[in-house]
């Protein structure tokens, strides 16, 4: 595919579906992008320069083409202490650095390690964000007054009647509809119902480079360093995650490690424009995909109109009903629960739903996405160890010839399984010879070429001739380098003497 024929692929290949999208996106990022620098302890105004400026930077940098990435609330957890702390310019300061860990992250290919994230933390990580995303609109939805509980059942029932209309229904995305309706149905009835204005004051300029006003010595760097280090690593999970659920819904695929540096790159952007780091945002990532989103114009889009929104239209996006943004917000939490991981419970094995639930039950207790991975991807390594570690088989037969036994070896032999492959051998029998023939086994770790040297040193300690064959050529390249049992003074070393 030639230059030009992959801009215009993954950038105007859907114009018009882009550009609504983008709009959709743009109108749910900004009440998200004021909640959460009101979590970090910021000014609104640091949330949405960021939400902004990493749309814009990653829809051209990021290897994800229809995927959103701004100021998340993973993130903003993250910065609490540091803004306390030690104020704004610090959390600058560490939002550039996040950025450079994460194109070293990038270009170390550290993106290659999703494939060792199993479909079951995949699963309970997307169940965790919807739920979070729900609990999030709760407190939208106490303590207030009837015409918010109606106005959000109404914007439901638009979102999800309207694209059953003809013709138009597809035409429009149905959250617009919901947002657009419900703002002119709050304005003509003259209702009391909290605004997007009432979470915060909207920026009236637009953002200007500055760099941030710390100490550049190695006092800066050990503050800021363990921040910048776990923002790198949760927008980086996040990110991927996000990803490879974008890769499932539009049926295409990413560039797992050009993200990583996109969202480095986005990220120090971010930092020199006043803005708090960021990362792929799965609820409107999701937004973005089911109101036709599909290429780079979506994030762009989101990003530009969002700045023009807030800068020069502040006074009409401050009368959006947050009621319409519930709406939007819950129906974003339906879509990204996998309901299907319900129905399963019963099909799929207890290991799987035992690494599904437990994601789900650390990503909602701590709020930290990158716990709730480390767990799930813990104890599914686990289980698959333990799994692999029973497919073992060791079976002996007598030889005529003499007091001779021949062990054949079947399966994985490593750190699981050597306690097994060691038991299996009967050290007392009175042989002269015993030929252990590995042609069917492989051995993976140092642990299983310990294992192999302990066989042979007790068959020998009591006499008895060791003869082994049938080594694959990976097998023996291991066993030669850490095996001692063919090395002089080998009782010895395994012995510890």
């Amino acid at each position: 595919m030639t230059l030009i024929q992959s801009v215009k692929h993954e950038w105007f290949s859907n114009i018009r579906g882009d550009l609504l999208a983008g709009l959709v996106v743009a109108l749910a990022l900004i009440p998200e992008a004021i909640a959460f620098s009101i979590i970090a302890g910021v000014d609104p105004r640091v949330g949405l320069y960021a939400s902004f400026c990493i749309a814009v930077v990653i829809a051209f940098t990021g290897g994800r083409p229809g995927m959103i990435s701004a100021a998340t609330g993973a993130m903003a957890l993250l910065m609490v202490t540091l803004v306390r702390e030690h104020g704004l310019e610090y959390l600058l300061a560490a939002t550039i650095l996040c950025g450079v860990l994460q194109i070293a992250a990038g270009y170390l290919r550290l993106g290659s390690l999703m494939r060792f994230v199993s479909r079951s933390v995949v699963t309970g990580f997307v169940n965790a964000l919807a739920i979070l995303i729900f609990m999030a609109q709760l407190p939208e939805l106490t303590n207030v007054t009837w015409h918010v509980y109606a106005m959000t059942a109404g914007g439901l029932a638009i979102i999800y009647l309207f694209p059953y209309l003809p013709r138009l229904g597809k035409v429009i995305p149905s959250p617009l509809v919901c947002i657009l309706v419900l703002t002119a149905l709050a304005l003509y009835l003259n209702l009391d119902v909290r605004t997007v204005s009432d979470m915060g004051q909207l920026p009236d300029t637009l953002p200007i480079f500055l760099w941030p006003d710390v100490p550049l010595d190695f006092n800066t760097l050990m503050i800021i360093f363990p921040y910048s280090a776990a923002l790198a690593v949760v927008g980086l999970l996040e990110s991927m995650m996000t990803a490879t659920i974008v890769d499932d819904l539009t049926d295409t695929a990413s560039d797992k490690n050009r993200e990583c540096k996109g969202q480095g790159v986005a990220n120090i952007g971010s930092g020199l424009l006043g803005g708090m780091a960021g990362c792929a945002m799965i609820g409107q990532s999701i937004i973005n995909v089911k109101s036709g989103g599909r290429t780079r114009l979506s994030c762009f889009t989101a990003g530009v109109v969002l700045l023009l929104m807030v800068v020069f239209m502040s006074d009409w996006v401050g009368r959006i009903p947050m009621a319409a943004l519930v709406a939007v917000m819950i129906m974003v939490s339906i879509g990204t629960f996998s309901w299907d991981s319900l129905r399963n419970l019963k099909k799929h094995p207890l290991s799987t739903n035992i690494v599904m639930i437990a994601t789900v039950t650390v990503v909602v207790f701590t709020h930290n996405l990158a716990y709730g991975v480390f767990v799930g991807v813990l104890l599914a390594a686990m289980f698959f160890a333990n799994k692999i570690g029973h497919f073992l088989l060791i079976s002996s037969a007598a030889i005529d010839d003499g007091p001779q036994r021949t062990y054949q070896v079947t399966g994985q032999v490593f750190f699981s399984s050597a306690d097994k492959f060691i038991g299996s051998f009967d050290f007392k029998e009175a042989l002269e010879k015993v030929i252990i023939d590995v042609s069917r086994a492989h051995f993976w770790d140092i642990t299983a070429v310990a294992a192999l040297d302990k066989v042979v040193i007790k068959f020998r300690r009591e006499g008895t001739e060791v003869d082994i064959i049938g080594l694959n050529e990976a097998s023996a390249t291991i066993v030669d380098r850490f095996g001692v049992h063919d090395k002089p003074d080998a009782v010895d070393q395994l012995m510890g003497h």
